[in-house]
């Protein structure tokens, strides 16, 4: 490429001893983004700044993309790859001889580009030389662009190359990433020396996010190259990124439509809350930070919506290892209800009864019933040497066989229940174990489980309370409003 140069501009000044002391005046330093990759993502000001140049600096990969704005008489030095301190000497070299030199850098220079690096040089060299930088679109945003809108709401960047940054380093910003639900951007996933860190990233995300998370990726975005892929996190394939790709990981929030993915800022969310009741958008505020702070998103919905329950009403995260579900025993029992087949549910003491919603019930023609205050059963618990609540579910059984049975107190009332199904008395629509203690606590909770064919809920060892049983009722009642994540109706 033709180079030229350019003579000096020079100031002369006389002075007192006789001396002629000559002052070069200093020149400066644009850092200049050029975009990801088209011409047509270039901003006039960086196009401004290239045709005004006296020299231009960059990687040789990059002069295609602006050398038809460049002017004739222009120094163009180009380098290859990893030569960025040479480039930045060589820039400031020039500079320091009265020249306007642009710097040139793929994306955002600000952005692992060569801004950071030239003022790291000034410094260095306590050079006078006046920097300028110029924003470009970065790739990212380009790929953003071309993937829908995955970035409506907080996200970060995270580079894989860990050529001057530690793995370990890089590993801690990835969990951090996962944890806080970002929408994550991933640059220089992959190269040829460089093959399992995006495999890390994607476990170490899959042990925070739902294997459904949206996931987009683009391959030499805005070039003639250009590939574009939408999939999720749980279907990404590693092998098929390169060092020429940027990926955005969506966040708990971010959904594909029509093959793009959308990241929603809340608008229509904060429209819908505004229409509801304090008490109902103080409960959906609660449940969004709950499943926020989940560990394992990738449950099914069903379990996810007793889950969310259950931590609402204990703030207890141990819920999560605790809460035992039979597979679609939630929506199993949901079901029941909405076909008519379970219309009663029987409770083991009067606080689940009053927790369990009456506008719930009453919607869905449901009735709680709990039979400890029924009169009959103080003299069963009297004359047959057993518990009142014993007595309450022997009662229970001989008029509602088949009704769900929710236990949020007494082991032994469970343990009764569990008698009279292998007698073949009962035969539940579903049982939620939930009794708390220390004595046959854990033991009820065990008798239950052998009972494949009913739908069950299990707050498995110590655990439990008339609290944690209703609310597990209500998370049956209310299983249709689990998909958007809107509790609350019948509060």
């Amino acid at each position: 490429m033709l180079k030229t140069r350019k003579s000096f501009r020079v100031n002369c000044y006389i002075v007192s001893f006789n001396f002629i002391i000559f002052a070069v005046d200093m020149g400066k330093i644009i850092v200049a983004g050029i975009g990801p990759g088209s011409q047509s993502d270039i901003t006039p000001a960086v196009l401004d700044a290239v045709r005004g140049a006296d020299a231009i600096v960059g990687y040789k990969y990059y002069f295609q993309f602006i050398k038809q704005h460049v002017r004739e008489g222009a120094d163009c030095i180009d380098t290859g790859m990893k030569r960025e301190r040479d480039r930045a000497q060589q820039a400031f070299e020039l500079a320091e001889q009265g020249k306007t030199v642009v710097v040139i850098s793929s994306g955002d220079a600000g952005i692992y580009g060569m801004t950071p690096l030239i003022y790291e040089m000034k410094r260095e060299r306590g050079s006078d030389v006046e920097i300028q930088s110029l924003s470009g679109i970065s790739a990212f945003q380009k790929a953003a662009s071309l993937l829908g809108a995955p970035i409506g709401h907080d996200l970060c960047i995270i580079s894989l190359s860990d050529l001057m940054t530690p793995w370990e380093v890089i590993e801690r910003r990835i969990k951090a990433a996962a944890v806080g639900d970002f929408v994550t951007a991933i640059y220089n996933p992959k190269s040829n020396g460089r093959y399992w860190q995006l495999y890390r990233l994607v476990e170490l995300f899959m042990q925070q996010r739902s294997a459904e998370t949206p996931v987009g990726y683009v391959r030499q975005a805005g070039r003639d190259e250009q590939e574009i892929k939408v999939t999720t996190l749980g279907e990404f394939d590693p092998e098929d990124v390169d060092m020429f790709t940027v990926i955005l990981i969506g966040n708990s929030q971010s959904y594909i439509s029509n093959g793009l993915i959308v990241t929603p800022r809340g608008y229509y969310r904060e429209q819908q809350d505004q229409e509801l009741k304090p008490g109902q958008q103080i409960m959906i505020q609660s449940f969004r930070t709950i499943e926020s702070e989940l560990r394992n998103q990738d449950i099914p919905l069903d379990h996810k919506w007793a889950l969310l329950h259950a931590i609402h009403t204990t703030a207890d995260f141990e819920m999560e290892r605790i809460l035992y579900t039979d597979d679609h025993a939630v929506e199993r029992l949901y079901n029941k209800v909405v076909n008519g087949e379970l219309k009663t549910i029987v409770t083991d003491v009067t606080m689940v009864t009053s927790g369990i919603r009456k506008g719930a019930l009453a919607r869905l023609g449901v009735e709680a019933k709990c039979y400890l205050s029924d009169p009959r059963v103080a003299e069963m618990a009297s004359s047959q040497g057993i518990t009142r609540t014993q007595a309450g579910i022997r009662l229970a059984v001989e008029e509602h066989p088949g009704a769900l049975f929710a236990f949020g107190n007494a082991p032994t009332a469970l343990m009764e229940l569990c008698d009279l199904i292998r007698k073949g008395k009962a035969y539940p629509a579903g049982i939620i174990a939930a009794p708390v203690g220390f004595v046959h606590v854990r033991e009820s909770k065990h008798m239950v489980k052998p009972f494949k064919e009913i739908p069950k809920v299990i707050v498995e060892g110590r655990k439990g309370g008339s609290n944690l049983a209703a609310t597990l009722c209500n998370a049956i009642l209310t299983l249709d409003d689990a998909e958007q994540l809107k509790p609350g109706r019948d509060l």
